[in-house]
């Protein structure tokens, strides 16, 4: 086996997956340059290599169903938050601090924007996150003993740092639902940050559940620790309809 070979090989070996995979490319950074800079551009490259990767699943894991910015949000059209508290958001610390936030108000007023922006961005600065619609996750509740897919999951989700739960709220639970639910977020109360989207205010979360004494033990665990944003006023998407005809 020659040098180059065993170059590879070596890599391949040590899980150096960057320097198995552009071999070529290294050897000819490696020309004219010291030992100590070849080295460190070796282990530089690694280091990106496997961050990238990491970025990538962990994306792939979330399952986002959009990509959105809170850059991208209109403050100037939704009055329910402002741009010094996006930028409060920005900075993540809630999640370190297991806060959670409860968006809440009518169809196309930002709701699920946020969401998918502040995991957009929880996602790039290293955090693990799954995002769901209640409808989803419920399903996933309910078929975690019995089926393999759901099961991991589940899994996975009590593993993140960030659980978000889009459209709450949209159907009524059943009571075997509610409980599962329940037990969720009871298990990530201390170990996770929790976004939950509702089109219903708190007094109407009753008759989602059926039972007002698991929504009354649910509330304490969630607005603990909790920011509860309210979004008002006209739709965003219906403001901005595009036409056929325009």
């Amino acid at each position: 086996m020659n040098a180059y070979s065993e170059i590879k090989q070596l890599a391949k070996t040590l899980s150096l997956s960057n320097l198995h995979n552009n071999t070529d490319t290294a050897l000819r950074f490696s020309l004219n340059r010291t030992n100590e800079d070849f080295l460190l551009e070796i282990l530089k490259g690694e280091l990106a290599y496997r961050e990238e990767r990491s970025r990538a699943h962990r994306f792939k894991q979330a399952f986002l169903p959009a990509v959105k910015t809170l850059s991208d949000f209109d403050t100037a059209f939704q009055s329910g938050i402002t741009k010094p508290q996006l930028d409060t958001l920005a900075k993540l610390t809630w999640i370190d601090s297991l806060h959670n936030l409860i968006f809440l108000g009518p169809p196309g007023t930002g709701k699920t924007h946020l969401a998918l922006a502040l995991s957009n961005h929880a996602l790039n600065a290293g955090y693990k996150v799954f995002f769901a619609s209640m409808d989803r996750l419920t399903h996933i509740l309910k078929t975690a003993e019995i089926s393999k897919h759901s099961r991991v999951r589940l899994s996975y989700a009590q593993t993140c740092n960030l659980l978000v739960i889009d459209e709450f709220g949209y159907l009524p639970l059943s009571r075997t639902e509610a409980n599962l639910f329940f037990q969720l977020v009871s298990k990530l109360h201390d170990s996770a940050s929790i976004i939950i989207t509702s089109n219903k205010g708190f007094d109407a979360w009753p008759a989602v559940f059926g039972d007002s004494v698991i929504v009354t033990a649910l509330l304490d665990r969630i607005t603990h620790r909790c920011e509860v944003i309210s979004l008002s006023g006209d739709s965003y998407r219906l403001a901005h309809r595009s036409s056929v005809f325009s």
